[in-house]
């Protein structure tokens, strides 16, 4: 086992991988990771089973008998991503059965639901019934219209990964969701402990857009803050995490059972080469939280990454500090957060044509 990633999971951070395939699955080498490098969930998105689908022959089989069936691409889609789900469920079931907050696999809402809440929901819904495995978490958005839906999936005891969250604003009002949800369940009489969720936290974006922003500034105190917004942007997340969860509403569900919403550092690979390409990991060390990685962002850490204690708890005020020089060099964040979920709500929604276009092509050489 890697002695790193190890000591990484024994500083309380959950290790999820950010990639899934058949491939993975049916090898045994989603198996291995969770024997070898301390992986303890897995979250998907449709570039990833694009890849997954147009790489493998693992998928030929299914693909034809759905075209025989006359099976719509979008549904094809929905029967191929939610058997690989299922299926890493089962191979995390151990896991979860040790540590339920853990043992995850995550599946995404389509992404022209993200300004749908009615929408989201009922896809939340077809999402969990058809996984069928107490592991699985629903990705929704946390658009404005996402917000409505967490409440209402965790309501009916849906677990959740909220995604796209950028800013400390949007993110306290991904937590009231989720507490809402909660209090809902509650009152419907669902046994809390069985209803978990993460609040996935992006981290790299940040300082690609605001670096980008820096340089155009082109002063010597604004490029002196280039690669510092990201981290400081997480530790702030944290602190309104922490304060959060020393709230008498968050104490009256937690005494009924309830589980923390913990946060997740998503999009942790680092873009820029001049960055130490573990900076996401090593520098958001502490308890309690999910760091998920590409591949090659675990081998990295696996092979030099350093764990260096909490690097968090207590860091508030020093972030703060970040934000506000740049806010005097001329940063506006509040268009940064902007930009980024508009682009991220973007992005996903070219990852899922992307996604349509490889499935549409499988399902052309299956009907030849």
């Amino acid at each position: 086992m890697s002695d790193r990633l190890k000591a990484l999971a024994e500083a309380g951070v959950s290790i999820w991988l950010d990639d899934l395939s058949r491939e993975r699955i049916e090898s045994g080498n989603l198996a291995d990771l969770v024997k070898e490098k301390s992986v303890v969930g897995v979250t998907t998105n449709p570039t990833i089973f694009a890849g997954a689908i147009s790489d493998g022959e693992r998928y030929d089989d299914q693909v034809r008998e759905l075209v025989a069936q006359g099976t719509a691409v979008d549904r094809v889609i929905f029967e191929l991503t939610t058997e690989d789900v299922r299926n890493a469920c089962d191979v995390l079931a151990p896991v979860h059965a040790q540590a339920p907050a853990d043992g995850r696999v995550s599946i995404e809402v389509a992404p022209d639901l993200a300004h749908d809440t009615e929408g989201t929901i009922a896809a939340a819904r077809d999402l969990w019934q058809a996984v069928d495995r107490a592991n699985v978490l629903i990705k929704i958005p946390a658009t404005e219209a996402g917000l409505p839906a967490i409440t209402a999936a965790i309501a009916e005891g849906i677990s959740v990964n909220v995604t796209l969250i950028f800013g400390i604003e949007r993110y306290r009002a991904v937590m009231d969701a989720y507490l809402s949800g909660l209090e809902a369940a509650r009152d419907a009489g669902l046994d809390l402990s069985r209803i978990h969720s993460v609040a996935s936290f992006f981290v790299s974006r940040v300082d690609t857009e605001i670096d980008k922003r820096l340089e155009k500034i082109g002063s010597e105190e604004a490029l002196g803050l280039r690669g510092q917004a990201a981290v400081a942007n997480a530790r702030l997340a944290y602190a309104a995490f922490e304060e959060v969860h020393a709230d008498d509403r968050w104490t009256v569900l937690a005494q009924a059972g309830a589980t923390a919403q913990r946060p997740l550092w998503a999009s942790t690979g680092v873009k820029n080469p001049d960055y130490s390409d573990t900076l996401y990991v090593t520098d958001l060390v502490v308890a309690d939280t999910v760091n998920t990685m590409p591949e090659k962002t675990m081998d990295a850490f696996a092979d030099h990454g350093e764990v260096k204690g909490d690097q968090v708890t207590g860091r508030g005020a020093e972030a703060q500090q970040v934000f506000d020089r740049l806010a005097a060099v001329g940063i506006d964040f509040d268009d940064v957060l902007k930009v980024l979920e508009d682009e991220g709500v973007d992005k996903f929604q070219k990852s899922w044509d992307e996604l349509v276009q490889t499935v549409s092509g499988q399902m052309e050489k299956a009907g030849a």
